[in-house]
């Protein structure tokens, strides 16, 4: 699989479309297509069959038109990621929580982002080191920081604590969405494959060579990547809580 990367086209021309600083497409002919709809039919695309199947060619092709007047809305795959990104990215300007509630909010972040991660299957297998911040990205962010005015921690440690969380739901999500996707390619369960190791593995317990991992319970194991995830939400959050008790009580 071929890795992607936010940010790997022309910059200034992503930022122009994401930010609608370009206003040549407002001149000439009425186009038939807007950008809205090319962006929202490419993570369509992206979400039944991978971002590997996302080309100029099949985007054009679902939308009616030909390839080349696609280049009229967008130079190139790279710089369309760019924009799938921030449009997945795009957040709900509401919580339950009271602003206050910095624990409660962020544990709600990051099952958003969990749901996220594993809804669109193709967006933790992107590398997103150098993303072009668009107005959905920046929007989430803001609001994020809304909810944080009172976390008695400074501006970057609370930037660290919403990236901590980011980073554990895509790395979760990733283990989570590539068994699936294991299991649909093979056409063997995850227990069809631990099974067949399993006599060489019982060999390799009982040999005495691994006496730490032959005493582990039954269960040591169980889970994958939404359990994985949520343990270390947790364990996180009440990082951040220990955090804030010391600055609180050492100002």
């Amino acid at each position: 699989m071929t890795i992607e990367h936010s940010g790997s086209g022309d910059v200034n021309h992503s930022l122009a479309l994401l930010w609608e600083l370009d206003d040549r497409r407002s001149r000439g002919p009425k186009p038939k297509l807007s950008l809205d709809d090319i962006v929202v039919t490419a993570i369509e695309i992206a979400d039944a069959d991978g971002l590997e199947a996302v080309s100029m060619r099949r985007l054009a092709k679902a939308l009616g038109v030909g390839t080349m007047s696609l280049y009229r809305y967008v130079p190139g795959k790279a710089e369309l990621l760019d924009l799938m990104l921030d449009r997945v990215f795009e957040t709900d300007p509401t919580s339950p929580r009271a602003l206050d509630d910095w624990r409660g909010f962020l544990e709600d972040m990051g099952h958003a982002m969990w749901e996220l991660y594993t809804s669109h299957a193709w967006l933790p297998q992107v590398d997103q080191t150098r993303p072009v911040l668009g107005p959905r990205a920046l929007a989430g962010l803001e609001f994020a920081l809304q909810h944080l005015t009172d976390l008695a921690l400074p501006d970057a440690s609370k930037i660290q604590a919403i990236s901590a969380i980011e980073t554990l739901a895509s790395a979760a999500a990733r283990l989570h969405n590539n068994a699936i996707a294991a299991e649909r390619d093979s056409g063997r369960t995850d227990e069809e494959f631990w099974r067949a190791q399993e006599p060489v593995l019982m060999k390799a317990m009982n040999s005495g060579r691994f006496p730490m991992m032959a005493s582990l319970a039954d269960d040591a194991f169980a889970g994958g990547g939404a359990e994985l995830f949520e343990f270390g939400l947790q364990r996180l959050l009440d990082g951040l809580d220990v955090l804030v008790e010391q600055r609180v009580a050492s100002p």
